[in-house]
């Protein structure tokens, strides 16, 4: 067929054809070897047609003077553009492909259909992106060689698919990942540890403005309203930690988007959490967004056991000895509100993911460019660019390893049964993460050089969400440990954690 349609190309028109291709290329159960044959038909008919344009070219410069153009129709270039944008949603679609050879062929057709402006690249950007995440080499380097090309006559291009480009390169790696219990990762295991997407991130970095714009759609995915799925927020994160970042401005800024993010995201994971909860026969409700009024807003014995919780809580920055009654005492109260179903216990599991990685994301940036809490205060993205120009000087050997978060996607927390362990785990988890969301800004105490309580209640509840302190039972209960452990931590106390 294929030998046929380069010289009779108008065939690729007729129905029954575009149904055997669309449907051999489309169909995930069809063999191998026909995806192959297809995408191989349809890229020597490109290489045909680009020699027979080459071939009328130079016979058009030999008549060219005695030729009227106004006569001449040039139809075989039309024919090629029509016949590839018929074929290609399916030819882009077949990157998702597990198999190597498939997608190596329909990267081919795409960077010969490109060549020749058969289509408006655009819609190939989100899908030359994703191809540059691939495990091979050369595959990788002609799809980063293809979007180099397209930025160069169409500025802008490129960071209006950033986005889209990323969640598709997720898609890819998820087709290449063999073993499906593992997460997928954002980052090549080998010595350099860069970010898959560090080609896109290089391309867009030069642009303040796209860079910001594409930094913060992406940090918009945490959102808890977001529902982006947990291994993606991974993906992301593993991303985001490994960017090849040049200057202090890249991380000072997304550091800053952070804690806005976890002011957010962080009170309102509380506050359904505290909804969920099975009130006492007094219906009170005084709905509020501050940290007081929220143990009132839970009417009788839990707004009680609340109190009571809180009150060893704050007292522990002094006492030491009660504290573990004291947590155990705070755990039973709020485990005698669960409400007997379980989903809003593994929704907060489910959400507080998004707010541990950015936590985990935000230490592991204060590291790896070893700044200091007061510098990453004191930043504002509104600045002159100048006064954050200055290199980065990176630390070796640290690495992103949100363990929390892997914990939870391999004992596929979301889907298993809710024991009562599990639950007590989720239940310390938010308190930990109750305690540090109070104690998530700085106190202006700790200029005047004291140390005060509640740097110390952060760190306490920042080394308890890691799991510095009593084993881990449960995946779920590990990670959102480790949130709001970080949460709290925006700071030095990540480090001491650490």
């Amino acid at each position: 067929l294929g030998f046929a349609f380069i010289q009779h190309p108008s065939l690729m028109f007729e129905q029954e054809v575009k149904t055997l291709y669309n449907s051999i290329l489309s169909d995930k159960n069809c063999s191998v070897n026909l995806k192959i044959q297809v995408l191989k038909n349809l890229q020597t008919y490109l290489q045909e047609e680009d020699t027979r344009m080459q071939q009328a070219d130079r016979d058009w410069k030999k008549v060219a003077k005695q030729e009227d153009l106004k006569e001449m129709g040039d139809i075989s270039s039309g024919m090629s553009s029509s016949i590839m944008q018929l074929y290609l949603k399916q030819v882009l679609e077949a990157f998702f492909h597990t198999q190597s050879s498939v997608r190596h062929f329909a990267l081919n057709v795409i960077a010969l259909t490109l060549n020749q402006g058969l289509i408006h690249p655009v819609q190939c950007v989100p899908y030359l992106i994703a191809m540059g995440t691939d495990p091979e080499p050369s595959m990788r380097n002609k799809a980063d060689q293809q979007l180099v090309e397209i930025d160069k006559k169409y500025a802008g291009f490129i960071h209006m698919k950033a986005v889209a480009g990323m969640k598709m390169s997720y898609q890819v790696q998820q087709a290449i990942n063999t073993c499906p219990k593992d997460p997928v990762r954002g980052f090549r295991h080998d010595e350099s540890s860069s970010a898959l997407c560090s080609h896109l991130y290089s391309m867009i970095r030069g642009n303040r403005q796209h860079r910001r714009a594409f930094l913060i759609s992406l940090l918009n995915l945490f959102d808890d309203t977001a529902k982006t799925e947990v291994n993606m927020l991974l993906y992301i994160a593993d991303n985001l930690a490994c960017f090849p970042y040049q200057t202090q401005e890249e991380p000072l800024f997304i550091m800053h988007h952070i804690d806005i993010t976890l002011s957010v995201s962080g009170s309102n994971l509380l506050q359904s959490f505290k909804e969920s909860m099975v009130k006492d026969k007094k219906k009170e409700r005084k709905p509020s967004s501050d940290e007081e009024s929220e143990s009132d807003s839970n009417s009788g014995s839990e707004s009680e056991s609340e109190e009571e919780a809180s009150k060893p809580r704050r007292l522990r920055k002094r006492v030491d000895s009660d504290s573990d009654s004291d947590e155990e005492n705070d755990i039973n109260a709020v485990m005698k509100c669960l409400p007997e179903n379980s989903a809003p216990l593994i929704e907060f599991a489910n959400v507080s993911q998004g707010i541990l990685l950015l936590l985990m994301l935000k230490q592991h940036l204060k590291n790896l460019c070893g700044f200091s809490d007061s510098k990453i205060q004191k930043y504002s993205p509104s600045e002159s660019a100048k006064v954050y120009d200055k290199a980065i000087n990176r630390k070796t050997g640290v690495h992103f390893h949100p363990k929390q978060t892997l914990d939870f996607l391999r004992s596929d927390m979301a889907n298993s049964k809710i024991t009562e362990e599990v639950k007590r785990s989720i239940v310390k988890q938010y308190l930990d993460f109750k305690l540090l969301m109070e104690h998530l800004d700085p106190d202006e105490e700790e200029e005047d050089g004291e140390v005060s309580a509640s740097t110390n209640a952060r760190n306490k509840a920042i080394t308890s969400l890691l799991g510095g302190g009593s084993p881990k039972n449960n995946a779920a209960e590990t990670e959102d440990d480790e949130s709001d452990g970080e949460d709290r931590g925006g700071g030095t106390s990540g480090v001491r954690r650490r």
